[in-house]
């Protein structure tokens, strides 16, 4: 026999023999009944201690918000303004597109007034939320690790600059589960308006290794919420119930044969989907909402912007939905600051104001985390691109603002250097602030974990974070 043809007979064996042991590995299995849905019911032994937040709504000002020009107050900046920024401040640092430009101070281009009993000190752009400021909490001590748009907002939304893996919401969800019974545990809403809008991947809320289930949905405000959620023309919601009976008993088969979560989810989403038909577009009808609160968040039904999601935010957690994240662009100001700000802040400020104010109304901000801030801050250096003066990126100092949830209202929290570069007094790394989130929802991040590609992977990392317990009521 030819050396080619004892080749080909080799890879037959190995091919059947495999196949067969396969098989043989399969009838070993036996029939197994269908894993647990995931993403509906906590995780055995979770929450870990008495959660103080039931639900997350996480607004993402998507462009990285100047905090010189809204919650941190620089008056030795203001007083420095054209002249050359301190080499000593400077040199050796991360600088996105002012390497190796001249660097000069740039003044804060707002005023900022006191508000509240508390004192905090906001700028002239969010005199609205300034008016809720006893229920806020302003952390002005926010440090990040990536420069560039796309690897910060991974970093923010999962803890990591490595496409791929689970966000926040999802790690929530998985953890805690729903208790909305028609409607996704983690929906995502997205709005823009401005210079530039910065693209947001759907990676952004992507379950990563988790199940699929716990991956967030994207609702629409203008147009139908859901794509493909409604029946097709002719099909009624008998029918519809029998396709969606047939395929899960089809899926229940094969997930007898094998424990492919996937398939549970699938089984899953599939009877989500169809509860969905009914219960999205009465969530997304805002009739029943009265003039006066659709005037407070400055809400246009069927237009995508920051009022009417923020109205929205407000509905699902109302109905159970655990975690809701609204991105809101385009706050990328490298140039045009002044003219840019003035058109994004006053409906962020009025949206954001009405939301704290109407969960509070209603009894429910006590229980729900608000949190709002970008994936990094703007350099107090000037920059200017193409026109009048903006900022870069900047990671070493920018600010968030928390509110309700377990927050305890009224507080500044840290601080940056006398130019707002540098986050000096109590530094919050992001891995910190995901470690706050999850211990107000009653979990503790460092025993909340997945085993994967050989680690233990949590949303907080290897390296140690830490809560900020400072900031709890």
């Amino acid at each position: 026999m030819t050396p080619e043809l004892l080749a080909i007979h080799r890879r037959t064996f190995l091919r059947d023999q495999g196949l067969a042991l396969g098989a043989a590995a399969l009838g070993l299995l036996g029939a197994r009944p269908a894993p647990a849905a995931p993403g509906r019911d906590p995780l055995p032994g979770l929450p870990h201690h008495p959660p103080r937040a039931r639900a997350v709504i996480f607004v993402c000002l998507a462009g990285g918000p100047s905090h010189l020009e809204s919650f941190d107050h620089k008056p030795t900046l203001a007083a420095r303004d054209g002249e050359p920024m301190p080499e000593s401040i400077t040199a050796g640092q991360p600088i996105a597109q002012l390497q190796g430009q001249k660097l000069v101070c740039l003044g804060p281009r707002a005023r900022f007034r006191r508000y509240g009993a508390c004192g905090a000190e906001l700028s002239d752009h969010f005199p609205r939320l300034g008016a809720q400021a006893d229920r806020l909490a302003i952390v002005r001590s926010l440090v990040t690790e990536q420069i560039n748009h796309d690897p910060a907002h991974t970093f923010m939304n999962c803890g990591t600059a490595l496409s791929g893996r689970p966000s926040m919401g999802a790690w929530v969800t998985y953890g805690l589960g729903s208790a909305a019974d028609d409607l996704p545990g983690f929906v995502v809403l997205t709005s823009r308006l401005g210079r530039n809008p910065q693209p947001i991947a759907a990676r952004q809320w992507h379950s990563g290794f988790l199940p699929g289930a716990c991956q967030g949905v994207e609702f629409a405000t203008a147009g139908p919420p859901v794509h493909y959620a409604a029946s097709p023309p002719g099909v009624g919601t008998g029918h519809q119930a029998d396709v969606v009976r047939t395929v899960q008993a089809l899926d229940r088969i094969a997930a007898g044969t094998g424990a492919d979560p996937e398939i549970a989810t699938r089984i899953a989403q599939y009877e989500l989907a169809f509860r969905m038909q009914t219960a999205v577009p009465a969530l997304a009808d805002l009739a029943d909402e009265s003039p006066e609160t659709l005037a407070l968040y400055g809400a246009e039904p069927g237009r995508a912007t920051i009022g009417t999601n923020c109205l929205m935010a407000r509905r699902l957690v109302e109905r159970g939905v655990r975690f809701v994240q609204l991105y809101h662009s385009d706050w990328d100001h490298h140039d045009r600051i002044d003219a840019y700000m003035a058109e994004i802040c006053p409906p962020t400020d009025r949206a954001v104001a009405a939301l704290v104010a109407d969960l509070a109304r209603r009894g429910l901000l006590d229980e729900t985390l608000v949190v709002v801030g970008g994936e990094f801050g703007r350099t107090p250096m000037a920059q200017a691109n193409k026109g009048p003066v903006g900022r870069d990126h900047h990671v070493k100092g920018f600010s968030m603002v928390l509110a309700g949830g377990g927050i305890r209202g009224g507080v500044t929290h840290g601080a940056t250097d006398d130019f707002g570069y540098r986050a000096v007094t109590d530094v919050v790394h992001v891995r910190d602030l995901h470690a706050t989130m999850l211990w107000l929802l009653g979990i503790d991040h460092a025993r909340f974990s997945v085993p994967h590609e050989g680690l233990d992977t949590r949303l907080t990392g290897v390296v140690p974070a830490t809560p900020v317990v400072s900031l709890f009521g």
